[in-house]
């Protein structure tokens, strides 16, 4: 059994569902074009920990909380406005004077390629200087936050650690509060070697992660998270991580969490990349002492890929903060990661559906019935035709 393995508090003592921790940058999308050569983009907000927030309250009907730092311009303005539009929360944001060239603080660009065939995807961060990565130990009032307030989960993770030494204490700062408070602590370990490259590389990625691990009750990521972070071995893994014998992977949770005890739940994708635009897609989940796999989806055609992680950590949380158990937690997150890498834009799967929760009770029961709002509604109609090709006809129209 695994019901009383995290001690969730209750919704009626605390103001948030979900707090984050983290940069949210702008997100630049050439479509299916070269960022090299691209004369026009789609733009929207994005950040490997806001994400998680953003879709508790888009996906879940969850309350929540960002707590970053933006610039006093037109493009900390432009992600305020986004991120109000998603429904989290902006109270807990840091606003930094801008000096109107950006020498001292600024946004953070990120600009992506969804890859296609044998083209890998491909990710092209601007971000020095951000607002956000500049955070420092003293900053945040996580008295307020955690104390006054109260949150049943934060997530935070690896990639906002990476950002400079200040931002890693600072996350060593918001969960030494966060436990003092009860609140249940998720980190995505997010490894990315060109943001520990100007911090030590793998042995500074190790040596900060171990430290926060410490306090985390939630531990996810994948293989490679799990080798360049934590300095854990998983055999049978290929230089090119593209796949993963699960037996082995459970071998070495074991000895994770043996050696850190304090993580009551640790997960990861496991997934086979065929190439950019075919994947097989699965997911496995430890708690209690027991090991639970998601069900295994085979050729998985990727729309982006970009946020799909992100979909994971937060349908796994909604899965332990409703009380539906690991099994269900493991189903909800694989199911809304596979979504997400579905989707035209990172985490914004169609609100009403998940709300109802008919399409993703339906994907991880192997069918269900379609309601669509509206006859012209085109986003539901490509969805029909995902569910379709899933799941014959068991998905229909109604």
């Amino acid at each position: 059994m695994t019901d009383n393995i995290l001690n969730i508090r209750p919704a009626s003592e605390t103001k948030w569902d979900c707090a984050s921790f983290g940069e949210v940058m702008l997100r630049f999308d050439p479509g299916f074009g070269r960022v090299r050569n691209a004369r026009q983009f789609n733009v929207w907000e994005g950040g490997g920990e806001y994400n998680v927030a953003r879709a508790f309250k888009k996906c879940w009907g969850k309350r929540s909380t960002a707590v970053t730092a933006l610039p006093v311009n037109d493009l900390g303005w432009l992600v305020e406005d986004l991120m109000m539009q998603g429904g989290v929360d902006t109270s807990h944001v840091i606003w930094r004077d801008f000096d109107g060239l950006g020498r001292n603080t600024r946004v953070g660009l990120n600009f992506t390629e969804k890859g296609f065939g044998v083209r890998p995807a491909l990710g092209c961060s601007d971000r020095g200087h951000s607002a956000a990565s500049q955070i420092r130990p003293g900053e945040v009032n996580w008295e307020k936050l955690f104390g006054e307030e109260g949150v049943r989960w934060f997530h935070t993770g690896g990639i906002f650690a990476a950002l400079a030494s200040n931002t890693a204490e600072a996350v060593i700062e918001a969960v030494e509060v966060a436990r003092k408070y009860g609140t249940v602590i998720s980190y995505d370990l997010n490894y990315r070697a060109s943001l520990w490259k100007s911090q030590g590389g793998k042995e500074g990625a190790q040596k900060v992660n171990r430290h926060i691990a410490q306090y985390v009750d939630v531990m996810i990521g994948n293989e490679e998270d799990f080798t360049a972070c934590l300095g854990f071995e998983v055999e049978g893994l290929d230089e090119h991580i593209s796949s993963i014998d699960p037996a082995n992977f459970k071998k070495m949770i074991q000895t994770a969490v043996k050696e850190f005890p304090n993580f009551k739940v640790a997960a990861t994708t496991l997934r086979n990349a065929k190439t950019a635009s075919v994947n097989d897609w699965s997911a496995i989940l430890y708690a209690g002492g027991e090991f639970y796999a998601s069900m295994m989806r085979e050729n998985l055609e990727i729309y982006d890929r970009v946020g799909g992680g992100d979909g994971f950590a937060s349908g796994l949380a909604y899965g332990f903060l409703e009380g539906k158990g690991a099994q269900a937690a493991v189903e909800y997150g694989a199911a809304l990661d596979e979504l997400s890498r579905r989707s035209l834009i990172n985490l914004q799967v169609v609100p009403f559906l998940c709300l109802h929760q008919r399409l993703l009770d339906g994907v991880m029961a192997g069918g269900f019935y379609l309601i669509r709002s509206h006859p012209a509604d085109t986003t539901c109609s490509a969805l029909l035709d995902f569910l379709h090709q899933h799941l014959g006809s068991k998905a229909r129209c109604l």
